[in-house]
């Protein structure tokens, strides 16, 4: 469920993505080009509007900033293990040994032990691929997601936990030079969201829903700019939210991101700043946001299909503290 139906419907959140591209080689002040005089300014390239690239989903709108900014921090132990059983079939099992919490009063935290295990089982295929979980805490989640050709697919989620079920469906369409996607779910929710590149750089979108069962609607508006280093993004909904993105790419190595986010209902605030450093066999990750919360994590991949991970987050107001543990075998 993407940022603006978020805010009438609580929803799991699962990003993931590779890294921005490399920059391109960078030609030092004053070098003379091939066929040009020194001192002659590059031709400015121009927009081809009838080759506009193909901009990223409405729904990843920030996916850039859900990779470096919202890691998945966990307090407690993990243990991960994965198993190709052919090329289209994958087992995967989860154990994780913590505590979670619960909301209270006030600034107060209270935390309970939690044990969980989660088996898993993927089928993937070129045209098709299906996903489905199954936790001992009666958690059950499953998602289809089939292509009809290259620019129509079909997705299905469910999920069932006790007390609670959703089922989602999406109709997604990919053009040469925009991206729509029409939702349907349970509890009378219908939505849509269009996505299209005005420039090389520069993507312009909306969206809407309708929630029938609670009589909540609400329009969204959005832009994205992207180039070879940067990537920044504007959101603003009738629903109250205002969200402002921005990541840039120091070197071939690092990345430095910040987000901030104004609900003008509430009249609450969230902003944070962070950093992305991605070496050959490691990625380290952390932030820091305006109530003063520290984090950081870090994936040690120390041989093919063995990854080590380290999470910690300290919020020094609340006395919370979390440290989290935890192995990865297999692809």
């Amino acid at each position: 469920m993407n940022w603006l139906f978020s805010s009438a419907r609580c929803a799991d959140a699962t990003p993931t993505g590779t890294p921005p591209p490399a920059a391109p080689p960078f030609t030092p002040p004053g070098a003379a080009v091939s066929g040009l005089p020194a001192d002659a300014a590059p031709a400015k390239k121009k927009t081809n509007f009838m080759e506009l690239p193909t901009p990223v989903k409405y729904e990843e709108l920030q996916r850039e900033i859900m990779m470096s900014l919202k890691a998945d921090h966990f307090e407690g132990g993990r243990f991960d293990f994965n198993k190709q059983l052919n090329q289209k079939f994958f087992l995967s099992h989860s154990v994780f040994m913590g505590s979670i919490e619960v909301p209270a009063q006030g600034n107060q935290i209270i935390k309970i032990p939690n044990a969980t295990y989660e088996f898993g089982a993927n089928v993937v295929d070129q045209k098709y691929m299906l996903v489905g979980r199954a936790l001992t805490d009666g958690r059950l989640s499953g998602r289809l997601k089939y292509d009809f050709n290259d620019a129509i697919s079909a997705k299905i989620q469910t999920s069932k936990e006790p007390g609670f079920s959703q089922v989602m469906m999406d109709l997604d369409y990919k053009g040469l030079d925009c991206q729509a996607q029409l939702k349907l779910g349970n509890g009378q929710f219908y939505g849509v969201n269009y996505l299209q590149s005005v420039s090389d750089a520069l993507a312009l979108g909306g969206e809407g829903f309708y929630l029938g069962g609670q009589r909540k609607s609400g329009v969204g508006f959005a832009a994205r700019y992207n180039d070879d280093k940067t990537v920044a993004t504007g959101q603003v909904a009738t629903t109250g939210l205002v969200s402002l993105t921005y990541t840039t790419k120091v070197s071939e190595k690092a990345m430095l991101a910040s987000d901030f986010m104004w609900n003008w209902n509430a009249r609450q605030a969230q902003a944070s700043v962070g950093y992305d450093y991605i070496l050959r066999q490691s990625r380290l990750r952390g932030r820091i946001d305006n109530t003063g919360v520290v984090s950081a994590f870090l994936e040690e991949r120390l041989n093919a299909g063995f990854t080590l991970t380290f999470s910690a987050e300290i919020d020094h107001a609340n006395k919370n503290h979390k440290f989290g543990f935890g192995m990865t075998v297999g692809e």
